[in-house]
């Protein structure tokens, strides 16, 4: 039977021949009295095996029956039969079409992702955040949307991630050195103007990767702030963002097609959480994303985009949306007596209008309804807890990896695990300690603030060192902790080590160096160092919260007839004593219990914590968001 093979964003030959079409899109949104319209210039590739000079073969090699439209009239595929469908070869890659000139190239196939398992249903699935790795990274927000997009495209699903284009007037500039731009301007109205918004894509690991590009994000600093603390334009900044994203799909012919208006959005911490927003209020009324879902996932509740009410002007979005985003501070949080407390919550507009809500642990889902960790939002999670869920975050298993980490000075495996001892040795070397084997060594990376629990090791570290034990600390944040560290390394010379800033290379080696890592998070929405940990063998103690106590489980050594069970230490409440006790028993434990040892270090390094796994399970809860309709006013 001759089978017709309709092209998709995921089907293209071998060889692709340029079809110059141009494509003028125009969607009319009378609420704002203007009209958005794009000058891209667009290059659609039609399906064929091209001869060597250059020249489309579409009679030789198939038949082009005809194009597929969307409502607007816009093309958004092809209808396409060759000539000998054996012939024909399917990969899971596109090409960058935006100013490339050559008359023909080879598509390069990502022979990973066609190894890995596919998805039942699959979906156009657009990540909208303002930080992924490699590109832009401050903490677990880069690294999930610089990771789940890659798993979730491995199996099979069509992803664009959307991030600014941050360019900082310095070597991390170079990060963005593969992405083109696509000659496709934007015109968002908000904050009073209008503002000319530029998109450059780079096609990487099954992903399309789309850099939101304007004068705001180009200056020296992180995302958010510099050395003088946040921007002040952080509001308008990730409003362009959530703005051009919505755009996006609709604009954009990344490989030849839109993504087109039926697209599932994950709208990444406040920083996007106008997408479900402008869905609703801006698209939906005219007919336009009327099938398409969001779901906001939840980071860090603790930071929820807060401004003045008089800001609501500044989002582009109708009067009668208020609502939505509209927010008032309790009493005791106000400045003074004639302080209405009366403000906007860019969060809270998402959590009301998103189809559903995923935290980052199945932990931090509950938590997050509580007063104690609900930040002022915790009525309205519980009154949509039937749509809230958790997953807890994958990690990338080939960066982490203790049998072939580049960082590491011996490589080890849970076959062979003589290599973690060569890798403390060569830690405490590196860092002026006395070179001792059986010594346990206690580790602890990240910020030195109060969510992490500094204040807490600060108290208990001296009577830590009491014992005949190790401790280095790698981490910077505020300085009175960085300070601590300082004079405790002086005071106690030959069991403490403390490392102000961030160095990659040797957090990881200090993952591997270590027996334990300390993890006394006052909150942790998911938390990776544990599960970096585990996978190096290294066992983690914790304040059981959030994401900790999901994936951190207590050794309990009459479990299991006898053998135990567990992969750390989970302590709570979370106080001085209780951080000491935990941190003694896991000592007491590696000196004199060695069997036991080595099964926590096994069943850790045994734990599946790919973003494969998580992938898996955010497909279902994508199923659960088409189930129902989606938000209206």
């Amino acid at each position: 039977m001759e089978t017709l093979l309709q092209s998709s964003p995921i089907f293209t030959s071998k060889w692709i021949s340029p079809l110059k079409l141009g494509v003028d899109r125009q969607l009319a949104f009378s609420c704002f009295k203007q009209h958005r319209s794009s000058s891209c210039n667009v290059k659609l590739r039609a399906i064929s095996r091209s001869s060597q000079d250059g020249s489309s073969s579409l009679s030789k090699d198939g038949v082009l029956l005809d194009t597929e439209k969307d409502e607007s009239g816009s093309v958004v595929g092809f209808r396409f039969v060759p000539q000998s469908v054996d012939d024909t070869e399917i990969s899971n890659s596109h090409e960058d079409i935006s100013t490339n000139d050559k008359e023909e190239e080879e598509v390069i196939v990502d022979d990973d992702l066609g190894e890995r398992r596919r998805a039942e249903v699959t979906y156009n699935i657009v990540f909208v955040t303002s930080e992924a790795a490699p590109y832009s990274k401050t903490g677990g927000l880069g690294d999930v949307c610089g990771s789940l997009p890659i798993a979730l495209a491995g199996r099979g699903h069509r992803v664009m991630v959307v991030s600014p284009r941050y360019m900082c007037g310095g070597p991390s500039d170079k990060k963005f050195a593969a992405a083109v731009d696509q000659d496709c301007r934007i015109k968002v109205s908000c904050s009073g103007g209008v503002q000319d918004v530029a998109f450059f894509h780079e096609y990487r690991a099954g992903v399309d990767w789309v850099f939101v590009d304007h004068p705001s994000f180009h200056r020296p600093g992180t995302p958010y702030g510099d050395a003088y603390g946040a921007f002040g334009d952080n509001q308008f900044r990730f409003t362009l963002l959530c703005h051009a994203a919505c755009e996006a799909p609709l604009v954009l012919p990344l490989g030849g097609f839109t993504y087109g208006e039926k697209c599932l959005f994950l709208a990444n911490d406040w920083h996007a959480g106008l997408v479900p927003v402008l869905l609703a209020a801006k698209y939906r009324p005219y007919g336009v994303y009327k099938d398409a879902r969001s779901i906001v996932v939840i980071h860090n509740l603790a930071h929820q985009g807060v401004e003045p009410a008089s800001t609501y002007s500044n989002f582009g979005l109708p009067p009668e949306w208020y609502g939505a985003l509209g927010w008032v501070f309790p009493t005791w949080a106000r400045t003074h007596a004639l302080d209405t407390g009366e403000a906007v919550n860019i969060l809270k507009g998402a959590l009301v209008t998103a189809d559903r809500i995923l935290t980052v642990s199945q932990g931090y889902s509950w938590e997050i309804t509580t007063p104690e960790g609900g930040y002022g939002l915790n009525e309205l999670l519980t009154s949509r807890k039937t749509v809230v869920n958790g997953i807890t975050n994958g990690i990338d298993v080939t960066e982490w990896n203790p049998s072939s980490d580049e960082h590491l000075p011996s490589h080890y495996s849970l076959d062979d695990l003589s290599g973690k001892i060569e890798c403390k040795i060569a830690l405490q070397k590196e860092l002026g300690l006395p070179i001792r084997p059986d010594c346990p060594l206690v580790g602890f990376i990240g910020r030195l603030d109060y969510q992490k629990g500094i204040d807490i090791i600060l108290s208990g570290t001296p009577d830590l060192l009491q014992d005949d034990v190790q401790f280095i600390m790698l981490g910077s944040g505020e300085k009175q902790y960085e300070d601590w560290m300082r004079s405790m390394e002086a005071t106690f010379k030959d069991k403490f080590r403390g490392w102000v800033g961030f160095n990659v290379p040797i957090s990881h080696r200090i993952t591997a160096g270590c027996d334990i890592l300390l993890m006394p998070s006052r909150f942790e929405p998911c938390g990776l160092n544990q599960l970096y940990a585990m996978r190096y063998g290294t066992i983690p103690v914790v304040h059981e919260t959030g994401g900790l106590g999901d994936t951190v489980k207590t050794f309990n050594p009459f479990a299991d007839e006898g053998r135990g069970e567990g992969t750390g230490w989970a302590f709570k409440p979370l106080t001085r004593e209780c951080m000491l006790d935990a941190l003694r028993v896991a000592i007491e434990t590696y000196r004199k219990h060695k069997p036991s040892w080595r099964g926590l270090m096994k069943r850790g390094m045994e734990r599946n914590s790919s973003w494969d796994n998580a992938a898996v399970q955010y497909e279902e809860v994508f199923k659960w968001a088409f189930i129902d309709p989606p938000y209206v006013s």
